[in-house]
């Protein structure tokens, strides 16, 4: 494998997967299925991977039982390197994966569903990218059919998935029109939009560095850990030649509006990208969309005070101030006013029973899953309108990040979590990460101006001088009463 290539966003462009059937593969495949009943389906799926054009050396099968009653068998047509793996601990699909995914020996993981039928190059054609770089993560296609009888020696005889299946009948992905309005996901704003469970192939190393899939995600699973996969670095590349069916159509099908609204609070609460999904008032979410960072220094608490008060009552409220300072030095001893660390104590006195402000010795690598992060001084609090400018500014060219000119020489940053990431897999200790991330994503400097506005003039407000009044003497008022009286009607 050569050195991992310094790809721009989400462009494969400059990497060629070498042809299928004319090259030799040596990086061993472990395909995971996570299965709950469903036997006769599952025994289409295992009679496809027996069939397979991968080397059966190279490949292993784990199918991994989540508690199926009664409980799952291997059948007798099934790829030589077949085991079943029992869930002990948890339920559903993305604890069965992890299950799978820990068993496993391969320097690959597939993900397949147990009721896909895959054509004979699928294995291979997910895989071959994997041979060229590192950290892409390949998608499988998939149409939808309902399922006509077949046996599992049937499927494992076909050469192609049309003599099984009326493909012109199969109702389509709705992912494979966007990878093809999107250049194969090469122009995509969000490519792990398209990585959804059914199949798709990763190295094993990036699929632990990232945790696995989320357990606690119990619908749309799949598109949460694809999204942390985007903020690890990774590029996404369809192949259009793994092709598979899925027997039977999908959930949406049957109750499209119920389907999408147990999404919701998954992926609300964990994909900040999804600003569609947070545009309820005054709420808290799991994930923020933005960590601010300030390294507190020597700075004293009444200027920390005001950079977080700012930070916190911008017009983007959907975020995390991290304050970096030496807290672990600050023991429980008494706290004397003459203490040298009386200004750390303070604040963080101050700060530490509020959820937004978190208070740390040194900052992450990246804020990950956090998609954007802000460093700037300290004594320079934000404007209301910075973070919101900053994030519309980089959003267009999606840029991995932008660097402000502070007038006094100093700058301030926004920085893309999927650009930090990308540039931690391509560099080594000491190497420039801004150089690599304006290979990858570009860097952007721009002057302070639009971020920090200077404070409008208010408009003079004139006060209309008030109208004279004449107030007439006392004895003026009683001669006029008393003429007044005395005329006659």
């Amino acid at each position: 494998m050569d050195a991992r290539p310094a790809l721009r966003q989400n462009d494969y462009s400059p990497v060629a997967a070498p042809q299928l059937g004319a090259w030799s593969p040596a990086l061993s495949v472990s395909v995971v299925i996570p299965a709950h009943g469903g036997q006769d389906r599952l025994d289409l799926t295992l009679a496809a991977l027996a069939a397979q054009t991968y080397p059966d050396h190279l490949m292993e099968v784990l199918v991994v039982d989540d508690g199926s009653r009664p409980p799952l068998r291997l059948p007798e047509i099934r790829p030589v390197n077949t085991r079943l793996v029992r869930v002990e601990d948890g339920w559903g699909i993305s604890n069965a994966v992890n299950t799978g995914a820990k068993a496993a020996d391969g320097e690959i993981i597939q993900r397949l569903d147990s009721d896909m039928v895959a054509c004979r190059e699928h294995i291979e054609a997910l895989a071959r990218w994997h041979h060229v770089t590192d950290y892409l993560v390949t998608i499988g296609m998939k149409k939808f059919v309902q399922a006509p009888p077949l046996t599992p020696a049937q499927v494992h005889r076909a050469a192609r998935l049309g003599e099984l299946f009326d493909l012109d009948a199969a109702v389509a992905s709705s992912t494979e029109a966007t990878i093809a309005k999107t250049d194969g996901l090469r122009k995509s704003r969000n490519p792990y939009h398209v990585c959804t469970g059914p199949t798709f192939a990763l190295p094993r190393e990036v699929f632990h560095a990232v945790g696995g899939l989320d357990p606690t995600v119990a619908r749309g699973e799949d598109t949460e850990f694809s999204y942390r996969l985007a903020m690890h670095g990774v590029v996404f590349v369809p192949d259009v030649e793994a092709q598979a069916v899925h027997l039977g159509l999908p959930s949406q099908h049957r109750d499209r509006e119920r389907a999408v609204r147990a999404v919701e609070p998954y992926l609300a609460h964990r994909i900040p990208l999804r600003r569609d999904l947070r545009k309820d008032r005054g709420r808290r979410w799991l994930v923020p969309y933005v960590e601010i960072v300030y390294d507190v220094g020597d700075a004293p608490e009444p200027v920390v005070r005001q950079a977080v008060s700012a930070a916190l009552d911008g017009k983007l409220q959907d975020v995390v101030v991290t304050l970096v300072g030496p807290w672990s030095r600050l023991d429980d001893a008494r706290f004397a006013l003459s203490d040298p660390c009386f200004e750390l104590r303070l604040m963080r006195d101050l700060f530490c029973h509020d959820e937004r402000v978190r208070l740390i010795d040194e900052a992450a690598p990246t804020p990950a899953p956090i998609p954007f992060r802000y460093r700037g001084p300290v004594d320079v609090p934000l404007h209301r309108a910075t973070l919101e400018r900053m994030i519309e500014s980089v959003q267009k060219d999606l840029a991995g990040v932008l660097v402000v000119d502070l007038e006094d020489g100093r700058t301030a940053r926004l920085e893309r979590t999927s650009a930090l990431g990308r540039a931690a897999l391509l560099t080594g200790p000491g190497d420039d990460l801004d150089a690599v991330i304006d290979t990858t994503h570009g860097v952007r400097h721009e002057p302070p101006g639009r971020y920090w506005p200077a404070p409008s003039q208010p408009e003079p407000v004139t006060i209309p001088a008030p109208s004279p009044v004449t107030v007439e003497a006392p004895e003026k008022t009683f001669l006029r009463r008393l003429k007044s009286a005395l005329r006659p009607n």
